[in-house]
């Protein structure tokens, strides 16, 4: 599935309607549900880690993809509420990481690194 198409699909299951205004509920909602799925995720790796010795089994992974999941669609949602294609934040993604590979610079920290 092309990202954008996903973008599409996954509005369909927003209460809110888009607005970029910071204040917006839509978007503080979705930028906590953001936080909060990706917590989950963070969650379930350590558990796997802590009780598991790390080994993940496939009701892990299915799991973690349905987790992994629901990070998508609150990002999807925040880059909708922002006017963004999920197509435009993958490409921007992937030329940041291009420059600071080619700088040297993937390691260490710093937005502009």
């Amino acid at each position: 599935m092309e990202l954008d198409e996903y973008q599409k699909r996954a509005a369909k299951f927003d209460f809110f309607e888009p607005c970029s205004d910071m204040k917006s509920p839509g978007l503080i909602e979705k930028v906590l549900g953001l936080a909060g799925e990706a917590g989950e995720t963070a969650d379930k790796v350590k558990k796997i880690i802590r009780d598991k010795d790390g080994h993940v089994s496939e009701e892990d992974r299915d799991a973690l993809v349905k987790e992994l999941g629901d990070v998508l669609w609150y990002v999807a949602n925040v880059a909708r509420y922002l006017d963004a294609s999920l197509s435009e934040v993958a490409e921007t993604n992937l030329n940041k990481l291009g420059s600071r590979k080619k700088r040297g610079k993937l390691r260490g920290s710093g937005d502009e690194r």
